[in-house]
Protein backbone atom coordinates (compact mmCIF):
# COMPACT_ATOMS: atom_id res chain seq x y z
CA UNK A 1 0.00 0.00 0.00
CA UNK A 2 1.02 3.14 -0.85
CA UNK A 3 1.77 6.36 1.77
CA UNK A 4 -1.18 8.34 0.51
CA UNK A 5 -3.39 5.05 0.62
CA UNK A 6 -2.40 4.15 4.18
CA UNK A 7 -2.53 7.83 5.48
CA UNK A 8 -5.96 8.05 3.75
CA UNK A 9 -6.80 4.80 5.50
CA UNK A 10 -5.62 5.32 9.03
CA UNK A 11 -7.04 8.97 9.09
CA UNK A 12 -10.26 7.69 7.57
CA UNK A 13 -10.24 5.09 10.62
CA UNK A 14 -9.71 8.00 13.39
CA UNK A 15 -12.40 9.87 11.95
CA UNK A 16 -15.09 6.74 12.16
CA UNK A 17 -14.12 5.96 15.69
CA UNK A 18 -14.59 9.37 17.10
CA UNK A 19 -17.71 9.55 15.20
CA UNK A 20 -19.14 6.41 16.80
CA UNK A 21 -18.24 7.67 20.05
CA UNK A 22 -19.54 10.62 19.91
CA UNK A 23 -22.56 10.19 17.90
CA UNK A 24 -24.92 9.72 21.17
CA UNK A 25 -23.96 13.55 22.38
CA UNK A 26 -23.57 15.16 19.29
CA UNK A 27 -25.61 13.84 16.45
CA UNK A 28 -27.99 16.46 16.35
CA UNK A 29 -28.96 19.12 13.00
CA UNK A 30 -26.95 22.39 13.68
CA UNK A 31 -27.65 23.63 9.93
CA UNK A 32 -29.57 23.17 6.67
CA UNK A 33 -27.73 23.58 3.11
CA UNK A 34 -29.54 23.31 -0.29
CA UNK A 35 -33.24 22.74 1.62
CA UNK A 36 -34.28 21.36 5.00
CA UNK A 37 -33.99 18.24 3.79
CA UNK A 38 -30.36 18.47 3.32
CA UNK A 39 -28.58 18.46 7.04
CA UNK A 40 -25.44 19.20 8.75
CA UNK A 41 -24.40 18.00 12.11
CA UNK A 42 -22.24 18.80 14.32
CA UNK A 43 -20.25 15.67 13.81
CA UNK A 44 -19.97 16.28 10.18
CA UNK A 45 -18.18 19.40 10.94
CA UNK A 46 -15.75 17.79 13.64
CA UNK A 47 -15.26 14.70 11.38
CA UNK A 48 -14.34 17.12 8.57
CA UNK A 49 -11.64 19.21 10.80
CA UNK A 50 -10.19 15.81 12.23
CA UNK A 51 -9.45 14.91 8.55
CA UNK A 52 -7.92 18.01 7.95
CA UNK A 53 -5.79 18.83 10.74
CA UNK A 54 -4.47 15.01 9.88
CA UNK A 55 -3.89 15.81 6.28
CA UNK A 56 -2.60 19.10 7.64
CA UNK A 57 -0.11 17.45 9.49
CA UNK A 58 1.25 15.04 7.84
CA UNK A 59 1.36 16.55 4.19
CA UNK A 60 0.90 20.38 4.77
CA UNK A 61 1.67 20.98 0.69
CA UNK A 62 -1.47 19.21 -0.57
CA UNK A 63 -4.61 21.06 -1.23
CA UNK A 64 -7.85 19.99 0.26
CA UNK A 65 -11.38 19.47 -0.59
CA UNK A 66 -13.85 19.09 1.88
CA UNK A 67 -17.79 19.34 1.71
CA UNK A 68 -18.46 21.19 4.73
CA UNK A 69 -15.56 23.75 4.87
CA UNK A 70 -14.75 24.06 0.85
CA UNK A 71 -11.34 23.56 -0.39
CA UNK A 72 -8.02 25.22 0.91
CA UNK A 73 -4.64 25.65 -0.92
CA UNK A 74 -1.62 24.18 -1.57
CA UNK A 75 0.64 23.90 -4.65
CA UNK A 76 2.38 20.51 -4.44
CA UNK A 77 -0.34 18.82 -6.78
CA UNK A 78 -2.05 16.54 -4.58
CA UNK A 79 -5.37 16.80 -3.50
CA UNK A 80 -7.66 15.41 -0.69
CA UNK A 81 -11.26 15.01 -1.13
CA UNK A 82 -13.41 14.19 1.66
CA UNK A 83 -16.53 13.73 2.67
CA UNK A 84 -16.63 13.44 6.22
CA UNK A 85 -19.99 12.25 6.77
CA UNK A 86 -22.00 10.46 3.33
CA UNK A 87 -25.12 10.01 4.24
CA UNK A 88 -26.27 11.97 7.18
CA UNK A 89 -29.20 11.59 7.38
CA UNK A 90 -28.93 8.19 7.84
CA UNK A 91 -26.39 9.00 10.60
CA UNK A 92 -28.59 11.44 11.60
CA UNK A 93 -31.39 8.39 12.46
CA UNK A 94 -29.18 5.73 13.56
CA UNK A 95 -29.19 3.49 9.98
CA UNK A 96 -25.87 1.72 9.23
CA UNK A 97 -25.28 2.79 5.10
CA UNK A 98 -23.10 5.98 6.23
CA UNK A 99 -19.32 6.54 6.06
CA UNK A 100 -15.94 8.50 6.31
CA UNK A 101 -14.77 8.70 2.89
CA UNK A 102 -11.47 10.35 1.69
CA UNK A 103 -10.12 10.22 -1.67
CA UNK A 104 -6.38 11.55 -3.18
CA UNK A 105 -6.13 13.03 -6.37
CA UNK A 106 -2.73 13.57 -7.88
CA UNK A 107 -2.35 16.09 -10.93
CA UNK A 108 -6.30 15.56 -11.73
CA UNK A 109 -6.29 11.57 -11.22
CA UNK A 110 -7.50 9.64 -7.84
CA UNK A 111 -4.43 7.49 -7.01
CA UNK A 112 -6.42 6.31 -3.79
CA UNK A 113 -9.65 6.07 -2.14
CA UNK A 114 -10.82 4.84 1.56
CA UNK A 115 -14.46 4.30 2.14
CA UNK A 116 -14.91 3.60 5.88
CA UNK A 117 -18.30 2.23 6.26
CA UNK A 118 -18.15 2.44 10.20
CA UNK A 119 -21.83 1.26 11.51
CA UNK A 120 -20.65 -1.62 9.73
CA UNK A 121 -17.03 -1.47 10.55
CA UNK A 122 -16.18 -2.65 6.71
CA UNK A 123 -12.86 -0.25 4.87
CA UNK A 124 -13.05 0.05 1.60
CA UNK A 125 -9.89 0.87 -0.14
CA UNK A 126 -8.79 0.96 -3.59
CA UNK A 127 -5.46 2.40 -5.40
CA UNK A 128 -4.97 3.24 -8.75
CA UNK A 129 -4.10 -0.35 -10.94
CA UNK A 130 -4.33 -1.97 -8.09
CA UNK A 131 -7.46 -3.38 -7.26
CA UNK A 132 -10.13 -2.79 -4.93
CA UNK A 133 -10.10 -4.45 -1.45
CA UNK A 134 -12.06 -5.23 1.65
CA UNK A 135 -10.88 -7.09 4.42
CA UNK A 136 -7.84 -8.50 2.54
CA UNK A 137 -10.16 -9.80 -0.38
CA UNK A 138 -9.97 -8.38 -3.70
CA UNK A 139 -13.55 -7.08 -4.84
CA UNK A 140 -14.80 -7.71 -8.34
CA UNK A 141 -18.41 -6.48 -9.69
CA UNK A 142 -20.47 -8.47 -10.63
CA UNK A 143 -20.59 -9.20 -14.74
CA UNK A 144 -22.90 -10.81 -17.10
CA UNK A 145 -26.20 -9.49 -15.58
CA UNK A 146 -28.53 -8.10 -18.06
CA UNK A 147 -30.76 -5.36 -17.20
CA UNK A 148 -33.95 -7.38 -16.43
CA UNK A 149 -32.36 -9.12 -13.57
CA UNK A 150 -30.37 -6.25 -12.29
CA UNK A 151 -30.46 -5.14 -8.58
CA UNK A 152 -30.26 -1.48 -9.06
CA UNK A 153 -29.63 1.14 -6.21
CA UNK A 154 -30.12 4.96 -6.39
CA UNK A 155 -30.55 7.99 -4.33
CA UNK A 156 -32.65 11.53 -4.84
CA UNK A 157 -32.23 14.78 -4.82
CA UNK A 158 -33.14 17.69 -1.98
CA UNK A 159 -35.89 20.18 -3.86
CA UNK A 160 -39.11 18.86 -4.60
CA UNK A 161 -38.93 19.39 -8.23
CA UNK A 162 -36.13 17.12 -8.59
CA UNK A 163 -37.51 14.75 -6.44
CA UNK A 164 -40.76 14.40 -8.76
CA UNK A 165 -38.41 13.87 -11.72
CA UNK A 166 -37.08 11.58 -10.01
CA UNK A 167 -39.59 9.90 -8.63
CA UNK A 168 -41.28 9.38 -12.37
CA UNK A 169 -37.79 7.63 -13.61
CA UNK A 170 -37.45 5.45 -11.12
CA UNK A 171 -41.08 4.36 -12.24
CA UNK A 172 -39.97 3.56 -15.51
CA UNK A 173 -36.87 2.35 -14.52
CA UNK A 174 -38.64 -0.24 -11.89
CA UNK A 175 -40.52 -2.50 -14.00
CA UNK A 176 -37.30 -2.76 -16.40
CA UNK A 177 -35.15 -4.25 -13.29
CA UNK A 178 -35.05 -6.93 -10.89
CA UNK A 179 -35.75 -4.61 -8.39
CA UNK A 180 -34.39 -1.58 -6.65
CA UNK A 181 -32.40 -0.36 -3.32
CA UNK A 182 -32.37 3.03 -2.02
CA UNK A 183 -29.73 3.34 0.64
CA UNK A 184 -29.05 6.71 1.04
CA UNK A 185 -24.98 7.08 0.46
CA UNK A 186 -23.72 7.74 -3.01
CA UNK A 187 -19.72 6.10 -1.44
CA UNK A 188 -21.78 2.80 0.32
CA UNK A 189 -23.80 2.25 -3.31
CA UNK A 190 -20.82 2.24 -5.31
CA UNK A 191 -18.83 0.31 -2.54
CA UNK A 192 -21.80 -2.23 -2.85
CA UNK A 193 -21.16 -2.41 -6.40
CA UNK A 194 -17.47 -3.31 -6.40
CA UNK A 195 -18.98 -5.68 -3.37
CA UNK A 196 -21.58 -7.50 -6.13
CA UNK A 197 -24.19 -6.60 -3.46
CA UNK A 198 -25.79 -4.57 -6.28
CA UNK A 199 -25.55 -5.07 -9.68
CA UNK A 200 -25.73 -1.34 -10.75
CA UNK A 201 -26.27 2.14 -9.28
CA UNK A 202 -27.42 5.81 -11.16
CA UNK A 203 -28.13 8.94 -9.23
CA UNK A 204 -28.69 12.61 -9.90
CA UNK A 205 -27.12 15.42 -8.01
CA UNK A 206 -24.13 13.75 -6.37
CA UNK A 207 -20.67 15.93 -5.71
CA UNK A 208 -17.08 15.33 -6.33
CA UNK A 209 -16.66 14.12 -2.72
CA UNK A 210 -19.25 11.75 -2.75
CA UNK A 211 -18.17 9.67 -5.69
CA UNK A 212 -14.39 10.37 -5.56
CA UNK A 213 -13.11 7.54 -3.55
CA UNK A 214 -15.99 4.97 -4.30
CA UNK A 215 -15.73 5.90 -7.82
CA UNK A 216 -12.16 4.55 -8.00
CA UNK A 217 -13.03 1.34 -5.34
CA UNK A 218 -15.93 0.64 -7.90
CA UNK A 219 -13.40 1.19 -11.06
CA UNK A 220 -11.01 -1.09 -9.65
CA UNK A 221 -13.59 -3.53 -8.76
CA UNK A 222 -14.10 -3.80 -12.84
CA UNK A 223 -17.55 -1.38 -13.13
CA UNK A 224 -17.78 1.37 -15.89
CA UNK A 225 -17.94 4.64 -13.91
CA UNK A 226 -19.68 7.86 -16.46
CA UNK A 227 -22.15 10.27 -17.25
CA UNK A 228 -24.45 10.09 -19.74
CA UNK A 229 -23.33 10.52 -24.04
CA UNK A 230 -20.24 9.71 -22.34
CA UNK A 231 -19.08 12.31 -20.58
CA UNK A 232 -16.89 11.30 -16.95
CA UNK A 233 -18.89 11.20 -13.62
CA UNK A 234 -20.65 14.62 -12.61
CA UNK A 235 -23.04 15.63 -10.68
CA UNK A 236 -25.84 15.90 -13.58
CA UNK A 237 -26.00 11.98 -13.63
CA UNK A 238 -23.50 9.36 -12.43
CA UNK A 239 -23.75 5.88 -13.54
CA UNK A 240 -22.37 2.67 -12.20
CA UNK A 241 -22.22 -0.82 -13.55
CA UNK A 242 -20.10 -3.66 -14.92
CA UNK A 243 -19.69 -3.41 -18.99
CA UNK A 244 -22.56 -4.50 -21.04
CA UNK A 245 -25.15 -3.22 -18.65
CA UNK A 246 -23.59 0.07 -18.05
CA UNK A 247 -24.54 0.87 -21.84
CA UNK A 248 -27.98 -1.14 -21.02
CA UNK A 249 -29.16 0.87 -18.29
CA UNK A 250 -27.70 4.32 -19.61
CA UNK A 251 -29.40 3.51 -22.77
CA UNK A 252 -32.78 3.19 -21.06
CA UNK A 253 -31.66 6.39 -18.89
CA UNK A 254 -31.20 8.55 -21.96
CA UNK A 255 -34.39 7.17 -22.74
CA UNK A 256 -36.27 8.88 -19.83
CA UNK A 257 -34.25 12.42 -19.82
CA UNK A 258 -33.37 12.23 -16.03
CA UNK A 259 -31.06 15.37 -16.38
CA UNK A 260 -34.03 17.59 -16.28
CA UNK A 261 -35.48 19.25 -12.93
CA UNK A 262 -39.09 19.84 -13.77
Amino acid sequence: MTDFAQLAEDIAREAGDMLLAKRPTMSGVVATKSSPTDVVTALDRASEELIRSRVRAARPGDRFLGEEGGEHGGSSGVRWIVDPIDGTVNFLYGLPDWAVSIAVEVNGEIVAGVVNVVPRGEVFTAELGEGAWLGGERLRCNTGVPLSRALVATGFGYGAERRAVQGEVVAAVLPRVRDIRRGGSCAVDLCSVAAGRVDAYYERGVNHWDFAAAGLVAAEAGAGLGGLHGRPPNSDLLLCAAPGLFEELHDLLVTLDPERDG
